[in-house]
């Protein structure tokens, strides 16, 4: 495994992250492969992953979002005896605090979910420009000091998926600011702060992490044939989610890439990737270049991740599975294809048009879409019966 400091903190953080969003479940999405998911945190701490990510609502079983993924890794680390062996970091729920002390409150629950008395790392969760204002009018700063001088935690920072302006204000309003995670891989350069916000923080000396570096696992699954013949010439072989990873562990502004696994299989392939050097030339960076815009030139659907925030929609609707066939059907042009798989793997009640626009998934997209929107073209696109031969 590769080491990076990161930032400012010190910390020597290996260069893959386990982003523990998407661990394997059961029945539902809060229902944990603890037999599985214990495999596969083995192997990556055997293997060097240092650092591992969770947030308040990660595996919640409502938008209330109270999620079993701090537990679950409380849990692992301390029946292991391994919390002093890893850098630890979640998030605090910004849109859940309606009052200063609720930050207090929040941050106390998170560390008895994950049975420490201590974090390494504690950012705020998502902020954009109102979650911030809200925050900042409540007294975060005090709040952040007091978690500083209290040894509760380590180092702060905070994630957003926002504007270089807004990153910007967010970071030269609090000096105490040593981590920042931001959204960032080849499709992402100029989208939301993008490569000049990496700039910036590695300019301040911020640590640098990033997430979705696969975009939701479009730059990995139903590859366009266009990109495949591209990644064809290439000077070196590599994989799509080798590519993916190498471009940001290229990068001198990049600290940590965390990544989303959901298998033993996946953990295993990304930290044989992080495990090497693999010094991306000038002529196969022009050729990422040139995939990142033959997928903007072939991709019609919508900027969905499959993140999740806004999952479990109080309707019903299976918002993710909705936009992925969706978007697949735009991506290798065969809607009927498409319309089987949507028709078949999505449950009546749980399509498109099962929304009822209550527009309660809207604060929590993480791409600011208009959800209810896009399920409409969904509808509009696949229709409310399989008709389509």
């Amino acid at each position: 495994m590769i080491y990076n400091t990161l930032g400012k903190t010190g910390l020597k953080v290996s260069r893959l992250g386990f982003g523990t969003m998407r661990l394997p479940t059961g029945y539902s999405n809060a229902d944990i492969n603890e037999a599985e998911a214990t495999k596969m945190f083995d192997y990556a701490i055997e293997n060097g992953i240092n650092i591992f990510d969770t947030a308040f609502p990660y595996h919640n079983a409502t938008l209330a979002g109270n999620g079993n993924g701090e537990i679950f890794l409380g849990k692992y680390f301390k029946e292991n005896n391994l919390r002093d062996e890893v850098i630890l970091q979640t998030k605090s729920p910004t849109w859940f605090i309606s009052e200063k002390n609720d930050f207090e409150s929040f941050l106390d629950m998170q560390l008895e979910k994950l049975q420490t008395d201590y974090l390494d790392v504690y950012l705020l969760h998502s902020l954009n420009a109102s979650g911030w204002n809200k925050v900042k009018n409540l007294g975060v700063m005090d709040f952040l000091d007091d978690c500083l001088s209290s040894g509760k935690v380590k180092h702060v920072g905070f994630s957003a998926h926002v504007g270089l302006d807004l990153l910007t204000e967010i970071l030269d309003e609090y000096p105490k600011w040593e981590v920042v995670l931001t959204q960032m891989n080849y499709l992402d350069e100029y989208y939301q702060s993008g490569a000049d916000g990496l700039q910036y923080l590695k300019k301040n000396d911020v640590g640098t992490m990033i997430m979705e570096p696969l975009r939701g696992g479009r730059l990995i699954n139903h590859v366009p044939e266009e990109v495949t013949v591209l990644w064809g010439i290439s000077e070196v072989e590599r994989t799509p989610v080798e590519w993916a990873f190498q471009y940001l562990w290229n990068r001198d502004d990049v600290d940590c890439v965390l990544s989303g696994m959901s298998s033993l299989n996946q953990v295993k392939e990304n930290i044989r990737y992080a495990s090497h050097e693999d010094v991306i030339s000038e002529y196969d960076q022009e050729l990422i270049n040139d995939v990142a815009r033959q997928y903007k030139a072939s991709t019609l659907g919508n900027e969905c991740t499959k993140c999740g925030y806004c999952m479990p929609c109080p309707n019903g609707v299976d918002i993710i599975n909705c936009f992925n066939e969706y978007n697949i059907a735009q991506m290798m042009k065969d809607p009927k294809a498409s319309a089987m798989q949507y028709f078949s793997v999505i449950d009546r009640g749980s399509r498109a048009d099962s929304c009822h626009k209550c527009e309660e998934c809207l604060p929590l997209c993480t791409q600011h879409m208009n959800i209810p929107e896009e399920l409409e073209k969904v509808r509009e696109y696949f229709g409310t019966e399989f008709n389509h031969f």
